[in-house]
C-alpha cells in the first residue's frame, strides 16, 4: 500500500533524512531542497541505496531502476517530484 503524502511533506521528510543520515544533522543548515546532492558527493552509490530503502520502507514507494538517474536524484526537490509522480501512477 502506498502512503499518500503531499510533495511538500515528501520534501520535508527527505531533507530530514538526508540531513540526519548523511550530514550529521547538517548543523550549519546548508542543505536545502535544491542542493545538488550528486555534484557535492552527498549521494553516492551506497547512500543512494540507503535512501531508496528509506523511500521503500517509510514512504511505501518502490522506485524502479529506470527512474534512478542523475536527473531524478539531483536534489531533494527532484527526488520528491519523482516519488510524487510514482505515487500518483
Amino acid at each position: 500500500m502506498t502512503v499518500v503524502v503531499t510533495e511538500t511533506e515528501l520534501r520535508r521528510r527527505l531533507l530530514e533524512f538526508v540531513r540526519t543520515r548523511f550530514l550529521a544533522g547538517d548543523p550549519r543548515g546548508e542543505l536545502d531542497e535544491r542542493t545538488p546532492l550528486l555534484e557535492l558527493g552527498i549521494l553516492d552509490s551506497l547512500n543512494t541505496a540507503v535512501l531508496l530503502t528509506f523511500v521503500k520502507d517509510e514512504l511505501s514507494v518502490r522506485v524502479p531502476h529506470s527512474e534512478i538517474n542523475a536527473t531524478n536524484f539531483a536534489s531533494v526537490a527532484s527526488i520528491a517530484g519523482t516519488i510524487s509522480a510514482l505515487s500518483a501512477s
